[in-house]
């Protein structure tokens, strides 16, 4: 009875949750990743991490993640809806907290056999089904990874508990090799069982547990997991793509600000209000800082009362979950600096151990207190009050999180409040403004965001995109360019200058931005496919070159005569491509990129001096253009080596 509740709680509380958006990186991952789109690449997923993402940086080895997704795709029939995808991510769920129930129980029960240890179990699984935070992992599809791998982790820990005469097949180790293939974290199932071995099932206290004699007779018990979760971190490691890039810079920053961070995921535990899609966090700098040394203190109570608790077989449970919390935590919490300091999925994996230590303390307490409680009408009322109240209020705020999760826009601006500091979620915000047709609002979001974050690529490639929808040429070429300056790797930020350009008739200049979006990245279609339209277009336009004297006979813009001017100079009539850039100039005198093919005309003439001078005027007004800088730099070493 009290089962089939729990399950229609948690059906209720996710209920709105099935139709929210792809978000995030579910863009590059999913949308966007053209190899999800066909059963058949599955095989491939096992042999080449580029099919992960559309992006390169982001281009790990997750193949069962994949297969996931090419099956909700394949049931879906594509994007329209986002139904399967979250359908199956929940029904997963589900089944983790069935054998959540069964893994706590297992645990309480070896530590006391009590009759109420089947409603501790129940709640904390309950509270964990339904706890707020979990919210952000379950609607953020791509993240499915990790709440796919800590289901692994959870069934390889059933297995072995319930299955002892398994245990010589290994067959315990079969849904961590999967795991692993989900996500790297579940690696820690090796450390985090060593612990349950020692406690559980060798009655060892945590300094018993360390100490090397017990290790070494005991070894053969929990070696075997070690060998394989080991074996698989490096075999997943070798099996990323090169261009991976984890995000973050330095690894000592990031380690220093990791124990304010587990204090902050301890908060939430309690208090999750501070909930935020992309928070804002910088890295602390000096190890002295008083957050530091204030968490790494806490951390330090935190271990300190597992290992009191660890000494008696009752409370053991207690300090297992502690160091399930803080074994769960190290592959986000060390020494590996990762682009985000903080991420609330980085929570769903160590909440089931801190679950079972804060539910097991309070059952422990009440189990103490049983014939008080028994007793006593208000004793027993107020037990079962404060358990529906935690309940109901954690299904409260999951059903409002999903609410958040439900669109961009509504997501977005839920990081702008919680998250002020953060460009990359003032950006997103701006982007759902654009999409609306809200430029100046989307602008204002834009203007705050470079403040913030003035480097970021793709924050760049949207100014550019916003520009050019406002009829501000000049301003939107200077964002693309900006953007491949600053994102050399990212081939979105080739595809949407190259989109741009098509727009405003300079396929010519598009084609080698696609080309090289689609030598970064196979994956991304959008770049492909528009590869092939401009490719088609132009076998079916007898003279591209007429076409453009067309156009600018028709529309005699800066733009197109400087359009005209490279389909000249590409047919090598460098005389005319000189005279259409200097019609240019005379519409825009400042038209630098102007300078720049007359530059390089001169220099195909070897007419040195006049290409330098060229050069020169151009750099005056754009001195950071690289382009233009090298064709100084030919023109000035020719001079030289003819001088000779």
């Amino acid at each position: 009875m009290l089962c089939s509740a729990s399950f229609l709680a948690l059906i209720l509380a996710y209920s709105n949750h099935f139709y929210n958006s792809f978000h995030f990186d579910d863009s590059h991952t999913i949308v966007d990743n053209v190899f999800i789109r066909d059963m058949g690449n599955i095989p491939l997923f096992f042999r080449d991490a580029r099919t992960t993402s559309s992006l390169p940086a982001n281009q790990g080895y997750r193949p069962m993640t994949n297969v996931t997704l090419a099956i909700d795709y394949w049931l879906g029939n594509g994007l329209a809806s986002t139904f399967y995808f979250h359908l199956s991510t929940f029904l997963w769920y589900m089944v983790q907290c069935i054998l959540m129930y069964l893994l706590y129980l297992k645990i309480m029960n070896t530590a006391v056999q009590h009759e109420w240890n089947r409603y501790i179990a129940l709640f904390a699984v309950g509270w964990y089904a339904l706890h707020a935070a979990n919210a952000e992992t379950i609607n953020y599809i791509i993240q499915r990874a990790d709440s796919l791998s800590t289901l692994m982790v959870v069934a390889g820990f059933v297995l072995y508990a319930y299955l002892p005469g398994w245990r010589r097949r290994y067959i315990y180790l079969i849904p961590i090799v999967i795991g692993v293939l989900f996500k790297e974290p579940a690696v820690m199932f090796a450390p985090i069982l060593f612990f349950y071995i020692m406690f559980f099932e060798k009655d060892y206290s945590l300094p018993e547990s360390l100490r090397p004699g017990n290790i070494s007779r005991n070894a053969k018990d929990f070696l075997p997991a070690f060998i394989v979760c080991a074996g698989m971190g490096i075999f997943v490691i070798e099996m990323m793509s090169s261009s991976f890039t984890p995000g973050g810079t330095s690894r000592f920053s990031y380690l220093i600000t990791q124990p304010f961070v587990m204090v902050h995921y301890l908060i939430q535990f309690f208090l999750p209000f501070q909930l935020s899609a992309d928070s804002d966090w910088k890295v602390v700098r000096n190890i002295f800082d008083e957050k530091v040394i204030s968490a790494v203190v806490f951390i330090l109570a935190m271990l300190y009362i597992a290992h009191i608790t660890s000494k008696k077989r009752e409370t053991r449970p207690i300090s297992f979950g502690i160091i399930w919390f803080f074994l769960a935590l190290v592959p986000t919490s060390s020494i590996i600096p990762l682009a985000e300091v903080t991420n609330d999925h980085r929570m769903f994996f160590p909440f089931i151990g801190l679950m079972l230590s804060v539910c097991w303390a309070a059952g422990v307490f009440v189990i103490r207190h049983e014939k008080n409680i028994r007793k006593n009408f208000f004793a027993e009322t107020g037990v079962i009050l404060i358990a529906v109240g935690i309940l109901c209020g954690h299904a409260y705020g999951t059903h409002e999180r999903n609410k958040v999760w439900h669109t961009e826009e509504s997501l977005w601006h839920d990081v702008t409040l919680k998250s002020p500091e953060n460009g990359r979620g003032l950006m997103n915000y701006g982007l759902s403004q654009m999409s609306k047709g809200n430029y100046q609002k989307a602008q204002e979001y834009f203007e705050r965001a470079l403040v913030l974050t003035p480097h970021y690529s793709v924050l760049h490639v949207n100014m550019g995109i916003l520009k050019g929808a406002m009829n501000q040429p000049a301003e939107a070429e200077k964002y693309f360019r900006s953007a491949l300056q600053y994102g050399p790797d990212n081939p979105a930020s080739y595809f949407f200058y190259a989109k741009w350009l098509n727009s405003r008739n300079r396929s010519d200049e598009a084609v080698p931005l696609l080309k090289k979006a689609v030598q970064l990245s196979p994956a991304y279609d959008l770049a492909q496919n528009l590869l092939n339209e401009i490719l088609r277009g132009q076998r079916n336009i007898n003279s591209p070159l007429e076409n453009a004297e067309e156009t600018v006979k028709n529309n005699p813009t800066s733009e197109n005569y400087l359009s005209l001017s490279l389909k000249y100079y590409n047919a090598g009539r460098f005389k005319d491509s000189i005279n259409a850039c200097r019609n240019a100039l005379k519409i825009k005198p400042d038209y630098y990129l102007a300078y720049n093919n007359i530059c390089a005309a001169y220099n195909e003439l070897r007419m040195w001096d006049k290409a330098i001078d060229s050069c020169k005027k151009g750099l005056a007004i754009n001195p950071d253009f690289q382009l233009m800088k090298n064709n100084l730099a030919k023109a000035r070493g020719e001079k030289v080596l003819k001088g000779r």
